[in-house]
């Protein structure tokens, strides 16, 4: 019998590295230290982004795209070089899709504190040293600013769209009420207008698993060799929040009680649930940064449109674009009754669109026809003129 080949020890990081194939990427860099909300500043940024289509003269087809925690700019496209996965809303981008490129100019950026292309904790200081433990604080409003910056380099001053689930429809959200100006329309899948205390304890539970992991070394991992990253904490941490993005329902129907084959678990083996958990877990660990990971689920935790506006009520009225708010009927992590209340509150928002899956928070990914009739929705085709006469 041939043994099974051993798969190299993952990177310190996941995340990608100086010298990687750049794929679809382009960057820009911010031309002035950010100012963040902490009062702290971010010298040197710089945002990786992807672009479907060609941009008006004017800017005025442009719509923004916004990935969730562990997703990144690559929102369509096949996996390759640069992309170890295929893009991850690509049903709906491309000519005839639900964001036609023959005529939007589609932007996708990675999040600011990210890891696949973005300043984040593993990228290297003015000094050359990586951020590591030492990356500030951030807030989703840090993210949406450094997200304008982006915009006016690229010569958009409004979009026409600001689109995202999860992780990116707070960002959206935040777009929507700190820049309504530059909204032109909004949607938001599967997102709240401030977390909420188990939503907070989620997170802080996955962020206490990777800080735990001796491999952490307080964040300043990024030259250990590898093998000797935190790999267990952020596996850890993955599988915690694959179960929030799953339904009980989807999980029961799928592996219920059983054993993974040739293995039981009463003598040490595995479930198929506990093997379906590893494999994303080993998944993440070579593609993604724990010090990221660290970041973007504090800036989720801290996500609330309403600090310092007064509160979600006052802030939202600020947001009076076209808007379609939509919740996913399985979510247990953002439970629809947080879309609703966000829908009931903007102005121009007609009411929570819903989404049926079994597959819980995970929905907004997997049922693109919905999502498309969603985003078809935000941006009807332009109706034809009449003919002249």
């Amino acid at each position: 019998m041939t043994a099974a080949p051993v798969r190299p020890l993952p990177p310190a990081s996941g995340g990608r590295r100086e010298g990687d194939p750049p794929g679809r990427r382009s960057w820009v860099e911010l031309g002035e230290p950010l100012g963040l909300e902490s009062g702290a500043t971010l010298p040197g940024v710089r945002l990786a982004y992807e672009t479907w289509g060609r941009r008006a003269p004017d800017g005025s087809n442009a719509v923004l795209v916004l990935h969730a925690l562990t997703g990144d700019s690559h929102a369509a496209g096949p996996a390759g070089p640069g992309h170890p996965s295929a893009g991850w809303w690509d049903a709906l981008i491309g000519p005839g899709r639900a964001l036609d490129t023959d005529r939007w100019f589609v932007v996708a950026p990675n999040v600011l504190g990210g890891c696949q292309g973005s300043t984040g904790p593993s990228s290297r200081r003015p000094d050359g040293t990586h951020w590591g433990g030492a990356f500030p604080y951030l807030t989703i409003r840090d993210q949406v600013a450094a997200e304008a910056q982006l915009a006016e380099a690229l010569g958009i001053g409004r979009w026409a769209a600001v689109i995202g689930g999860s992780m990116g429809g707070m960002r959206a959200l935040e777009w929507a009420v700190s820049r309504p100006e530059r909204t032109g329309s909004l949607l938001v899948l599967a997102a709240p207008s401030a977390s909420s205390a188990e939503q907070i304890a989620w997170g802080s539970t996955q962020i206490a698993a990777i800080r735990s992991d001796p491999g952490w070394r307080g964040g300043g991992y990024h030259d250990a060799p590898p093998g000797s990253g935190p790999h267990q904490g952020l596996g850890l941490a993955r599988r915690i929040a694959h179960v929030t993005y799953r339904s009980e329902p989807e999980l029961a129907a799928r592996f219920g009680r059983r054993a993974q084959p040739g293995e039981l678990p009463s003598l040490g083996g595995r479930y198929q649930v506990e093997s379906y958990l590893d494999h994303h877990a080993a998944k993440l660990v070579r593609r993604f940064d724990a010090g990221s990971y660290v970041v973007l689920t504090e800036a989720m935790n801290a996500h609330d449109v309403g600090r310092g506006r007064g509160g979600v009520a006052r802030a939202l009225r600020r947001a009076d674009m076209p808007a379609l708010i939509a919740g996913i009927d399985s979510d247990r992590l953002y439970p629809p009754a947080q879309q609703a209340e966000t829908a009931a509150l903007l102005p121009g928002s007609d009411g929570l669109r819903l989404i049926e899956s079994p597959y819980g928070h995970d929905g907004f990914l997997i049922e693109t026809d919905q999502v498309d009739s969603l985003v078809r929705e935000l941006l009807p085709p332009p109706v034809p003129a009449p003919p002249n006469r």
